[in-house]
Parts: C-alpha cells; structure tokens; sequence
C-alpha cells in the first residue's frame, strides 16, 4: 500500500510514500476520479445543498453561497501559503530553489491567551515564509509557527495581525473518535480551484496506520470523501458540526479510488497536551523494542506459555529505549497497563474493534511510568519502565528537529563527509534508495541501533577534485569507521579528531577495510584551496562551527483530553 501526504506543494509536488522523508516526498500528482454521486452528509436544517441562492437584499444574513445549513464553521478554514528552501542533502552547504505551495488550516483558538491555528507538519516543512489567507478575503497575513509535530504531520501557527482574527470562527474538537458509517464532510482548498472546496463520505476504518511524513506508527481514520493536493490540514466535520480530525494524505490513484486519511483528534489532542506538558513538542513514545508474533501453538508450548496466555516475543530491544533497563530478549509481552496483548500484536480498542498494542505506548507522555507483564523463564514478573524517553535514532528519518536547519557536513581537504539519514539517501539515489544504495548503507539503515546518546554513522559522500586527492576520486558514499585507529563516533568527534591530529599522516579507516592515507599539513592547508576552488562558503556547517541560531521553545496550550470511546 502506498500512502501520500496531500499537498499542492511545488505544483506537481512528488507523493509522499509510506517511507519517512526530509520533505513531503510526492511524485506527480494522480487526481482521483470522483464517483458519478457524492454521498450527501445529514443536514441540520431542511435547505439542501443544491437549493437556489437566498436573495441578497433580504437583510437575513444568511451566508450568500448557501452553505449556513451545512452546520459546520466554514469561516474557521483558512488557506496556507508557504515558501518552502528544502536543503541539498548531496551537496549539504547548498539549498535548492525556493518552490511555493498551498494548503489548508483551520482556526482551533482566539482568544485574549491564545491565537492558535492547525495545519498540517508538511505543508510548513523547510518554510521560509508562510502566510495565511481567510476564506473570501483578498488578504495573506504573515503567520509565525508556534510549534511543528513531525511525528503526528501537525503544526500550530499563529497570526499578528489583528485584523486576521477580528470575527472568525473557531473549531470544536470531538472528544470522540467515531464509528464506522458515521458521516464525514472535509472541508478545504484543493486544487482545482481557489475558493473554499466541500465533498462528503463516511468513516471506512479506524486502525493504526503509516504516517507517511516520518513513518510513525499512530491512529488513522480511513474515508471514502475525495481528499485532493490541498486538501492537507482541512477539517473533516462530523454530523455534530464537531472536528473529528484533520485530513493529511490518501492512497495512489492507481492502488484505489476516493481513500484519503484523516488524523483523529485524540492524536491531535495528544501533541496539544504534550505542549501544555512540556512546554515543546516532545514526541509520542515508542517501546523500542522487535518482536514476533505467538501465533503458533509449538512456539507458545515452547516458550512456556498456558491455554490462556497471550503475548509477544521480545527479538531486539534497542540499547537506548527506555524498555532497555528492564526488559530482556525472549521475554513475552503480556500486556502493557492492564490491557493484554494478544498473540497476533492487537489490543482490544471498542467493541469488534482492535488495534495494534503500539497505540497504548503512543498514548502515553515522555517522562510517564508504565506497567508492564512479561513472562520470563516460565515465570511471570510485574516490571515498571520508569521514565519515558526517546530513543536514539542512529539514521534520523527527518532532520526537522536539528538546531541546525540541514545537514551536517565537513570539508578536509577535498574531502566531504556529512551523516547518514534517509533524505541523504533519497537525495543520493532516489525513492527506491532501498534497491539502489549500496548493501552497506542499506544494511546499516536496517539493522544498525544506536549504542549510546549522539552517536552518527559518518560517511565520506565524495572526494573533491585537488591535488592530494588524487587516486581517492572514486571514494564515494562509504562509511567512515576510524580516524586514526580510533572508532568514529559522530561528525563532530572526527571533527575534533582531525584538528587535534599531531601526527605525520591522517589514517581514514572505511569500510570494507579500505583506507584513505593523507599527510597532516598539507591536508590541512590545501582545505581553504579546495573551498575557494569548488566555491564552497565554509569548511563545516554551522552546528559544527558553533554559529546555529538556538532554537525556540512553544508557549503553553491549555486544552482538554479528548475520549476515544
């Protein structure tokens, strides 16, 4: 199955796949055929949607293009404009042309504490600018952004100017997550025109799907409503007229027709929680940790397992998880606060409905304590995780998060290396990287765990043309394991390596054994000549030179815990 951020970003922005990505990565865009009749949404009121006009001199009020009975705030939905700078991962002191998008938002608070609007994390990624524009005006207001939700693909924004906010209208957000059949109206600005777009569906499902912004593993509400490139970050209404998500990528024309996904308020509320909580956006937790499956009888009878026990096999526990401290390989997962896990990896969510375990640890906080049952030497033991964090990642899926705004990089002597990251790989060989990087790479994007806090895996990404380079032009995209018999850590200890070398030559261990031998001094001295020759601005990126700006903390959002039942 493949999954698409909707956005109309770049014009014919590429598809974002069910991989993660540095950007929304979309291919041309295939626009779904729209069924010969729309499935109308429950109205409040008797006036149908295609009812004549109201008369627009008899003093009433009413909303001139006929939509008062929709019983949803249309005035709430505002367009978002953004001018996106998206780094140059191959060539990481380099940007690439501004290229300019649309997408959709909607009011959530206004307020004397708060001005706050909702969007989606990939309509504003690598932003330079971005504005907003309401629903009938002529006018973009500058909009600043008050804090971005990679995981989740959420973003708050919030305007200046007065003006932007004098009468408009705010959304409630649903408490619950609904059911299926229930009816749902997104509304939007897709393409295919610039005034405000409405269509009507019915929930499909409701499981736990692929984020397709950074590949994390949240809720989904799947609906049949067409959601087009634009689309992305409208509300989906319910019959109430309440929120019940936010519309932000569909499946490929050519796999299925009118299947669009919207992320349901009990995630949004969660990255608004997190936010009150923590004052920044912190993430959703992860276990950390492979498992597999106790379908079969012999594996259960094996592991010691009873007639009515039910769990998973723990394979690999990542060593910087917050799982690592208490849980053990070959452990079985019983169940994680109170709730059990089944031998297939479900939990029980509602009624003929079950979702994956992984949704109860997304539930929680960082730096919350969870309960845990496993079954271990035939024995059961009561164990508690202490403290959510984060875990490690050793090749990032995204670099938004960065202090730095792009890549790292360092430049010695006509030699670049930069860190391992899957935008680098995109950038490198494309969409099928997977298929088309070199076993190594791919191996250690796969396999490889991050063994402690700020570890990297460095790679020589290519050999600039100089005289002492000559014979090493071929190096390209190969780890860097030493420097001098010395392991390689991250970018910034090769860094410190490099310039507290005293010996006569420096000694760069790669892969496969390979070594890269070049004289200390002159290496040293020939870095300014290459910069100057290949018109290079600086020898490191700023993170490493100490020039970053610092990042900005989120003010506090008060909001109330939504109820998925």
């Amino acid at each position: 199955m493949i999954l698409f951020n909707i956005s109309a970003c770049f014009g014919s922005r590429e598809e974002a796949l069910a991989l993660p990505s540095e950007m929304v990565r979309q291919r041309p865009v295939r626009e779904p055929k729209i069924p010969p009749q729309e499935q109308e949404l429950p109205k409040r009121g008797k006036k149908k949607r295609g009812n004549p006009l109201p008369p627009d001199d008899d003093g009433s009020g009413c909303d001139e293009e006929g939509l008062d009975d929709l019983g949803v705030p249309l005035d709430s939905v505002v367009k978002v404009w953004c001018v996106h700078s998206t780094p140059n991962f191959s060539l990481p002191w380099q940007r690439r042309r501004q290229v300019r998008s649309s997408g959709s938002g909607f009011c959530i608070r206004n307020d004397k504490k708060y001005r706050l609007i909702l969007t989606n994390a990939h309509c504003i990624e690598w932003q330079v600018q971005v504005k907003v524009q309401r629903r009938g005006s002529d006018v973009k207001h500058l909009a600043k952004i008050v804090s971005v939700g990679w995981e989740c693909d959420c973003a708050v924004l919030t305007v200046e100017d007065d003006e932007f906010w004098e009468g408009i209208q705010t959304v409630k957000l649903s408490k619950k997550v609904p059911h299926l059949e229930e009816p749902v109206l997104c509304v939007g600005f897709p393409v295919g025109g610039d005034t405000i777009s409405v269509t009507s569906g019915v929930v499909s499902r409701v499981e736990v799907m692929t984020y397709a912004q950074t590949c994390s593993e949240l809720l989904g509400i799947q609906i049949d409503a067409a959601i087009n490139s634009g689309n992305s970050g409208g509300p989906a209404f319910n019959r109430e007229g309440e929120c019940l998500g936010m519309a932000f990528q569909s499946m490929s024309a050519d796999q299925a027709e009118n299947i669009g996904y919207v992320i349901p308020t009990v995630v949004i509320m969660h990255f608004l929680n997190d936010l009150q909580r923590h004052g920044k956006y912190t993430g959703f937790p992860t276990l950390g940790i492979e498992s597999q499956t106790m379908e079969n009888a012999h594996l259960r009878e094996a592991s010691g397992m009873g007639p009515k026990q039910k769990g998973l096999l723990v394979s690999r526990i990542a060593p910087t998880c917050a799982a690592a401290s208490v849980l053990k390989n070959g452990d079985i997962l019983l169940s994680f606060d109170g709730e059990t896990i089944a031998n297939d990896g479900t939990v029980q969510y509602r009624k003929h409905e079950r979702v994956a375990f992984s949704w109860l640890v997304a539930q929680k906080f960082h730096h919350e304590p969870a309960n845990i049952t496993v079954l271990r030497d035939r024995q059961v033991v009561e164990l508690e995780i202490p403290d959510f964090h984060p875990e490690v990642s050793l090749v990032p899926v995204h670099m938004f998060n960065q202090v730095h705004q792009g890549p790292s990089y360092l430049i010695v002597a006509g030699l670049v290396f930069t860190t391992l990251s899957i935008p680098f790989l995109r950038s490198e060989f494309g969409e099928e990287w997977d298929c088309e990087a070199p076993v190594e790479l791919v191996y250690r994007v796969m396999q490889s765990r991050a063994q402690f806090e700020g570890e990297q895996i460095v790679v020589l990404t290519q050999v600039l043309a100089h005289d002492l380079t000559v014979g090493y032009e071929d190096l390209e995209n190969i780890v860097l394991n030493a420097f001098n018999g010395t392991q390689v850590k991250n970018l910034r200890h090769i860094m410190e390596m490099i310039e507290a070398c005293t010996d006569e030559y420096m000694r760069f261990g790669l892969q496969t054994n390979l070594t890269l031998v070049l004289k200390t001094e002159p290496a040293k001295k020939a870095t300014a000549e290459a910069l100057e020759h290949h018109n290079i601005p600086a020898a490191m990126s700023p993170d490493l030179s100490g020039k970053s700006s610092p990042t900005v903390d989120a003010p506090t959002v008060a909001t109330e815990e939504p109820n998925p039942e």
